[in-house]
């Protein structure tokens, strides 16, 4: 018997510009491909680890971090690096920043104990966030962590603390002002301008118990502009010249915070991240000379920076597999993979540079990359042009190393693997694919609702 292929009905799609879409998207005779990752072949990666499947490369890693400490230590006489934990927490992860000489910034007890956890003694923790728990802000205290307050209701909480524990605890200030970045981060930590930061200052001193040793503030998230930055530290400056002279004491850090850009292609921004991203030189440029400018000669203070996203973004990928594919209505080819929004929370926010693992060449088409949850916002990709792909074919999407791991969600699918590229050429594994055993083993079945009978049928 012949076999027939099954007909679908043509459509036929305008998709305007054939150099550049709407969507920023460029229509290919070969779509981007690649056979390995670091001379390992993507084939086998999957087929021992399963797909979807995480991989990070700790040289991406150390060439990174090795670039930013040369962009700042190079311009500026006392840099301190910590690592933003809620970026990306694995142990393995963390550890490899750990070894760079790069101390732990965190925002929670859960963080907190996972640095000490690691080794990391309390004094090269810095503990954001704005809600600590007492019993946590107890432990940082008699620890020696740098606690940067973010209201004022801290302040009273963490004076009762170092009474009790008879120890000053190390703080930091927490101050947001306006760098001319839309929109105004006002949320955490107390507003400059409106003399908010003042007055909490001032029931600092009054207070008498706690430790004013530095300002911090952080400017936002993917900052594509570094005078912002040039900006915050001039501010940020001036709050402290104006601190020291009324109070007669003198602060040994300021804190910049974070939010530097990865290469990523954020929506809504047209050029490519080659373009739209300035170099991290850019940013310790602004920085540091404006921290000179604003200082002048003095013995100049300890700068704190926090950068995660920065860091380990470029190091992450992720494979994932086409499981089916059909046509829609308006004519646009719909790809299901096997891993969604509930691994890729930052799908929202990018456009991934997406590569298959082996060359296609057939004629690129409109397509949607949806997800595999039965939610219709799992999305991958809205609008791409891709040669027709046969079920089971893998895609390499990057760069995936920032927030995903840790913001992934265990929703109707098992969470996948996640394995670093050493730069001795092996492979460790930094976290199991789940199963139904890890998923549920925090979970607890009432007595009298215990496992049904076989033969049992529900009513």
């Amino acid at each position: 018997m012949l076999s027939t292929k099954s007909y679908e009905k043509p459509i036929l799609i305008r998709i305007g510009n054939p150099l550049f879409t709407k969507h920023g998207a460029s229509p290919q005779s070969v779509f981007p491909s690649r056979s390995t990752i670091e001379n390992h072949l993507i084939e086998e990666l999957s087929e021992k680890y399963g797909s979807p499947l995480f991989i990070f490369s700790e040289k991406q890693i150390r060439t990174q971090f090795q670039r930013f400490k040369e962009a700042f230590d190079s311009r500026y006489p006392k840099v301190q690096y910590s690592w933003s934990y809620k970026t990306n927490y694995l142990k393995g992860i963390c550890a490899l920043f750990h070894r760079e000489g790069a101390i732990a910034e965190v925002v929670s007890d859960f963080e907190y104990e996972k640095a000490r956890a690691l080794g990391v003694p309390g004094h090269d923790i810095i503990y954001n966030g704005p809600y600590k728990t007492n019993e946590s802000l107890r432990r940082a205290v008699k620890e020696g962590a740098r606690i940067h307050i973010d209201h004022v209701d801290e302040i009273g909480e963490l004076e009762e603390i170092s009474k009790e524990l008879g120890v000053a605890a190390r703080v930091a200030l927490r101050v947001n002002m306006n760098t001319g970045i839309f929109p105004q981060w006002t949320r955490f930590g107390l507003h400059l301008e409106s003399g908010q930061a003042m007055k909490a200052i001032e029931r600092l001193f009054h207070g008498k118990t706690l430790k004013l040793e530095g300002l911090h503030t952080h400017v936002g998230t993917f900052i594509l502009d570094p005078r912002a930055y040039e900006k915050a530290a001039t501010l940020l400056g001036r709050f402290m010249l104006e601190i020291e002279a009324r109070f007669h004491t003198k602060l040994d850090y300021l804190d910049l915070g974070g939010g530097f850009p990865s290469k990523h292609h954020l929506k809504g921004v047209y050029q490519p991240p080659e373009i739209a991203v300035s170099p991290i030189e850019d940013y310790a440029e602004c920085i540091t000379n404006a921290l000179k400018a604003t200082l002048g000669e003095r013995d100049l203070p300890l700068l704190i920076l926090e950068s995660g996203r920065h860091m380990i973004d470029e190091a992450g990928t992720l494979i994932t597999s086409v499981v089916s594919q059909k046509l829609l209505p308006d004519g646009r080819r719909g790809y299901v993979l096997d891993a969604g929004v509930n691994l890729l929370y930052t799908s929202t926010w990018y456009k991934y540079r997406i590569e298959l693992d082996g060359e296609e060449k057939t004629i690129p088409e409109p397509s949607v990359l949806f997800g595999p949850l039965c939610m219709n916002i799992d999305v991958v990709d809205e609008a791409i042009m891709l040669p027709r792909l046969a079920r089971g074919k893998r895609m390499i999407l990057s760069p995936v190393g920032a927030y995903n791991v840790t913001q992934w969600m265990q929703f109707i699918q098992y969470r996948p693997a996640v394995i670093l590229l050493r730069e001795n050429g092996t492979v460790d594994l930094l976290r199991r694919r789940e199963n139904l055993n890890s998923v549920e083993m925090d979970e607890l079945l009432p007595a009298d609702l215990g496992i049904l009978h076989a033969q049992q049928s529900i009513a």
